[in-house]
């Protein structure tokens, strides 16, 4: 799981944006844009920034102890923190949690306009975990009329425009709820710890 923080306004961002929609071809990793609002003031509203993704930026700010936040900036699996265009040690991360092990399994699946979301673990947590959907677009290209990107026609992938939690788990039964999304919209759901911390699953619809 690969979350980039990026803003229209923000001249450093467009190379990372470029490597998410690589990322966003990948089976293997869920990769998602949340597009901050902080740039908004240079002169160029961001069209897909929301406040709720700084805030969320800032809390795992908080989470790890930092005093800063930055664009562009990758959060992987919840824990570590990318700051600006590095893909090699994007990659690292990747490889790293690839291969480390998560006590619950997270599955979708879609009838209609309804999906289902179960999870199952084997132990239970001492706090409880925090699922949370997310919806997002997967592709746009915008025209940047000012600010920094002035002139330049950029592509933006997997662009979320909601993150919504929905229950708390505390693993010791498994979970199975429903949620609404009409017209094969894509959806991925998050199963967190709080602060936010870790991401112990991660499952996707598109």
């Amino acid at each position: 799981m690969v979350e980039l923080f990026t803003s229209q306004g923000c001249s450093s961002c467009p190379p990372a944006d470029a490597l998410m929609a690589e990322l966003a071809q990948r089976d293997d990793v869920i990769a998602l844009a949340l597009h901050v609002d902080y740039w908004d003031y240079i002169g160029w509203k961001d069209v897909f920034a929301d406040p709720a993704f700084t805030r969320r930026q800032k809390a795992y700010a908080h989470a790890a102890g930092k005093r800063s936040i930055y664009t562009p900036q990758m959060v992987v699996e919840g824990e570590d923190h990318v700051v600006g265009y590095r893909p090699m040690d994007l990659a690292h991360l990747i490889e790293a949690h690839a291969v480390t092990e998560s006590p619950v399994t997270l599955s979708l699946s879609r009838q209609g306009d309804t999906v289902t979301v179960s999870a199952v673990s084997t132990q239970a947590f001492g706090e409880d975990a925090v699922l949370q959907i997310v919806r997002y677009q997967p592709e746009q290209l915008v025209d940047i009329e000012r600010g920094e990107n002035a002139g330049k026609s950029l592509l933006y992938t997997n662009i979320v425009d909601a993150w919504t939690p929905v229950a708390r788990w505390n693993g010791a039964d498994p979970l199975s709820m429903s949620i609404e999304a009409a017209g094969g919209e894509p959806v991925v759901a998050i199963l967190q710890r709080p602060g936010p911390g870790e991401i112990l699953a991660a499952a996707r619809l598109r």
